[in-house]
């Protein structure tokens, strides 16, 4: 007899990219930003460190708040925290999903979309992307009946970005489109919570991550930005104190320092497109990335000895693989690190051949 509920007895669950304990790796598999944070949220942090930690954090995080609306134009009522976007998530799902009900996503995409409505009870539907990562002619009509439509805007494996119109095509008709922008800041053009003032931007959520162009993944923090009616009902789900005192005082640092974000995703932008280069010259197969890593593949279909031969000389990349209506597709997602870094993950795909 198990002590589990059925559901959680038979899902497989997420499983996070790995994250070695000893020092040597070159690690391009988790996306992690390869700078260091601004020099404020340091200052913030150690201020706070001096203050009284025994007391509750801020339940609203207003002052971080009042930061996050000046940045999309918003009033703070757009704004709802949370401990990692990852968590503003699964508030979502708590909030708008019944057992039962459907949860769509494309696929391939974030995994952990699929696990969030196992955990719920939900019916999860995978919209399968076209072999060029567009979505297919049946998108429309396959979300109509979604509660949530996850969308990773720029999309994880791929690093594509699909245009305003195609979005908002894709609404539910009594549902919630979720705009998973965690890599929104590494777009050329980047994004700026422009859906959320259209007709349509009732039944719209954004969602933002500091953990990649904010340098932060280590503090876990994120926050969604949608019309106050939709966060009103999302504030009554979240845990009391979601955000501790340190997290809130790095995330607000953080957004007060634009110039420093902005210099270093123009510096990962500039990699990307080296690195873009250098992988098609070595006959792969790259996806124009919008964000702060690389979808390649190789005519060979050699990607998991690729994977093998570099983790063995202490690089780690991301080996995916996705089974698809028709068969299965796999292939190598690298983040794109510094320009020493990437030259080093570059000479030993040249040595693996």
């Amino acid at each position: 007899m198990s002590l589990f509920r059925p559901l959680v007895q038979q899902m497989a669950g997420y499983t996070p990219g790995e994250q070695p304990q000893e020092s040597g790796w070159v690690k391009l598999n988790t996306n992690e930003n390869a700078y260091p944070p601004s020099p404020r949220v340091l200052e913030a942090v150690q201020h706070t460190l001096e203050g009284r930690l025994n007391i509750y954090p801020d339940p609203l995080a207003t002052e971080f708040r009042k930061v996050a609306a000046e940045l999309f134009q918003v009033d703070p009522d757009w704004i709802l925290p949370g401990n990692g976007s990852d968590e503003v998530l699964t508030i979502l799902m708590r909030t708008f999903v019944d057992q039962g009900q459907l949860v769509s996503a494309p696929y391939p995409s974030y995994t952990l979309y699929e696990t969030l409505a196992e955990i719920q009870g939900a019916r999860f539907q995978k919209i399968q992307l076209n072999p060029d990562w567009s979505w297919p002619a049946s998108a429309q009509q396959l979300a109509a009946d979604s509660k949530i439509l996850f969308v990773p805007n720029p999309n994880a494996p791929s690093g594509n970005r699909w245009s305003d119109a195609d979005l908002l095509s894709l609404i539910p008709s009594q549902g919630v489109l979720v705009l998973d922008e965690a890599y929104g800041d590494f777009c050329d053009q980047p994004h700026q919570g422009e859906l959320l003032k259209t007709d349509s931007g009732n039944q719209l959520v954004v969602t933002r991550t500091l953990s990649k162009s904010y340098s932060l993944a280590g503090i876990r923090f994120g926050f969604a930005v949608a019309h106050p009616d939709l966060i009103s009902g999302m504030r009554k789900i979240k845990d009391s104190y979601n955000c501790n005192t340190l997290s809130l005082a790095a995330a607000t640092a953080a957004l007060k320092d634009q110039d420093w974000m902005q210099e270093n995703t123009a510096k990962i932008r500039a990699t990307r497109s080296y690195l873009i280069e250098q992988l098609r010259h070595l006959g792969f197969e790259a996806v124009d990335s919008q964000t702060n890593f690389v979808w390649c593949t190789h005519s060979d279909k050699e990607h998991e000895r690729r994977y093998q031969e570099l983790k063995r000389r202490k690089i780690l990349v991301r080996y995916m693989q996705f089974s698809l209506e028709e068969g299965t597709l796999d292939g190598l997602r690298i983040t794109v690190g510094t320009d020493a870094e990437i030259q080093h993950v570059l000479d030993a795909l040249k040595e693996i051949g």
